[in-house]
Formats: C-alpha cells, sequence, structure tokens
C-alpha cells in the first residue's frame, strides 16, 4: 500500500495494518515528512517515487501506547510534555499556510512559560523531565535530530528526557538540537528500552498527533508492521 502524505496520515494508515503482510510504502506529502527524511525520500514527489522503485518489504516493531482512549500504535515517536503542548497550540492556518515554521512560532510561545514536570518511569527507575522524547527514530520535525542511536531496525526504544521547567533552558536544548550536540550537555539523559510509563497526568503526541493529558504505558511491538525500506537500511537487527 502507498500512502502520500504526512506522518500523522501515515499513522492512520499504520492503525489497519497492524500484523497484516500488506507493506507499506510511503511519498512525502504534509508538513514534517519526519519518516519521508528518515528513509532518505527527501521531500520532492517525483525523486522520491524514483527511489521507491527499489526498496524492499521489511518487518519493524511499532511503538504501542495505552491510555484511556484505549490502544494506538505508532511507527515513529511519542512525545510527553512540552513538545506535545506544542503540538496541541499550533495553529492549523498557520500550518497550512507556513508549514513547519508554525511548529516554531508555537514553540517560541513557550520560552516565557514556566515548564511543568511529569514522572516517567524507565526500567524501573523513575525521573522527572519536562519533555520525554520515546523514539524509534533519528528524525525530529523533519530536518533534525534528537534520538541519534535510534533505528527503525532496533526492537528498542531511544529515550531522550530533557530535565528542569526553566524555558531558557529548553532554548538552549533546541540550540544544541540544531548543532547535533544536545545528547552530550548537562540535563539530558538518553535510555535504551522497550517500555516506558508517564506517570503523571501530561500532555502527550504520537507521530505529531496530539492525544491529550494523559498517564500512559508505551511500549514495542516487534514485526508488526511490513515497511519498504531502502537497501542500505536493511540490517540484521539489535537484541
Amino acid at each position: 500500500m502507498l500512502v502520500l502524505g504526512g506522518d500523522g496520515t501515515i499513522n492512520e494508515v499504520v492503525q489497519g495494518l497492524i500484523d497484516s503482510n500488506v507493506p507499506l510504502g510511503v511519498l512525502p506529502g504534509g508538513t514534517a515528512n519526519v519518516l519521508a527524511m528518515e528513509l532518505g525520500l527527501g521531500s520532492r514527489l517525483e525523486a522520491a517515487a524514483k527511489r521507491l522503485a527499489a526498496f524492499e518489504p521489511r518487518p519493524v516493531a511499532l511503538g504501542r501506547i495505552t491510555g484511556s482512549f484505549g490502544s494506538r500504535y505508532f511507527l515513529l515517536m511519542a512525545g510527553a510534555g512540552l513538545d506535545a503542548n506544542i503540538v496541541y497550540e499550533v495553529s492549523a492556518g498557520l500550518k497550512n499556510a507556513v508549514g513547519k515554521l508554525a511548529y516554531w512560532v508555537a514553540g517560541f510561545a513557550h520560552f516565557f512559560k514556566h515548564v511543568e514536570q511529569l514522572d516517567v518511569r524507565i526500567n524501573g527507575h523513575i525521573h522527572q523531565c519536562g519533555f520525554a522524547l520515546i523514539s524509534r527514530v533519528r528524525n525530529y520535525g523533519g530536518d533534525l535530530e534528537i534520538a541519534s542511536g535510534a533505528s527503525l531496525h532496533d526492537d528498542h526504544f531511544e529515550v531522550v528526557l530533557f530535565e528542569g521547567s526553566n524555558p531558557l533552558r529548553y532554548a538552549w536544548y533546541m540550540l544544541n538540537v540544531a548543532a547535533r550536540r544536545v545528547q552530550r550537555i548537562r540535563g539530558v539523559h538518553v535510555l535504551r528500552t522497550r517500555q516506558v510509563d508517564i506517570l503523571t497526568q501530561a500532555p502527550v503526541q504520537i507521530d505529531g498527533e496530539y492525544l491529550g493529558r494523559q498517564t500512559v504505558s508505551i511500549e514495542i511491538i516487534p514485526g508488526a508492521l511490513q515497511l519498504l525500506l531502502p537497501p542500505r537500511l536493511v540490517s540484521p537487527k539489535r537484541g
């Protein structure tokens, strides 16, 4: 099945392909195109279609998030805290007009607000942070990189936790994200796991789609989706 659209559209299609033998292929559309960028397809439709012809179907793990809404699957990432608040506050009209810039506009509005804290349980330990990224991919927002060790071939999440409640601290974090060195700075913690529990009623998003304020459990479901991947990404899984 081929899908032309953004990450939110792809997420909706994924819900219907769980545990099927139907391979999913994507063509870039929508706003951020995180998956298209992760797979090296780029943002130009004609060039992406030519590259896609050489892709091969392979099983990949999905994330499954469970809360009061039931359960949903995600291919790319879940976010809790600050980034989910930003997703919620993005104006649909501005997003249609200026694309990814709308997220930066919404983000700048938070640089003068206290960042609420949430408790996250990972591998039996509880961590406090203002933003938790639970990722299957390196790419974030289409042209940034946060979870640099994440892989669609890996049956684990890479979790990146950002500490602190001072909004200016998050401006510093984002500068380091742009410089691709955020994982090396104080206040940022990187963990590898198969399950994450958000213990605080916090805003949550998956693949750029807002789910509301929830306490949720997030787990890896190995081999849940057949995805068309480029040959360079066809590699053995890490344990």
